[in-house]
């Protein structure tokens, strides 16, 4: 189950597809492909995920049931929380145009940390 909300906050989350036609609220807005790597614990190495922004807001995507809250400032700086089942994962960072890094941190059955990055897709 950790290693789960792990690898969604790897896609550090994703949303729902913005339309087509709909400009972006925010420079950040739109689809990202996001790689999770496990520094320290037991959790699973590696994960990448698809997420998508809208109006500074990040939300999964995915057919999996986790509980995503992010947000990404103007400036760029990034918090998400991915939660499932009493375990989750807290990721911080930030977003240039077309990328991003930062670090993250999980609590459930251990605890595991490392860091993530981010690429618009």
């Amino acid at each position: 189950m950790l290693r789960c909300v792990f690898a969604l906050l790897v896609a550090v989350a994703a949303m729902a597809p913005a339309a087509a036609a709909a400009p972006p609220v925010t420079q950040f807005d739109g689809r990202w492909s996001v790689v999770i790597e496990t520094d320290r614990g037991t959790c699973d190495r590696a994960y990448r995920y698809g997420i998508e922004i809208r109006n500074g807001v990040v939300s999964y995507v995915g057919e999996n049931a986790f509980d995503i809250r992010g947000q990404v400032a103007r400036n760029g700086k990034v918090h998400v929380r991915v939660s499932r089942a009493g375990s989750y994962a807290d990721g911080h960072g930030w977003l240039s145009s077309d990328g991003g890094s930062g670090v993250w941190r999980g609590i459930g059955s251990g605890v595991c940390s490392g860091t993530w990055t981010a690429e618009r897709r």
